[in-house]
């Protein structure tokens, strides 16, 4: 069996997932309540809501 010969840096290791864990447009949602664009799975920070629950103060 193949073994590396060296042992892979950060840098590079970093690298490599940077290409593999791009985000794409198909990512973003929009929030039912304000209307903006944001990641599923993040808190919306014009509402302060997460999964219907208040989390933080609405942004001004």
């Amino acid at each position: 069996m193949a073994v590396p010969k060296r042992k892979q840096s950060p840098s590079r290791t970093g690298m490599r997932r940077a290409q593999n864990m791009k985000f794409s447009s198909k990512n973003i949602v929009e929030d039912k309540k304000s209307g903006e664009y944001r990641l599923p799975h993040h808190i919306d920070l014009k509402t302060g809501m997460y999964r219907g629950r208040q989390i933080l103060d609405p942004k001004d």
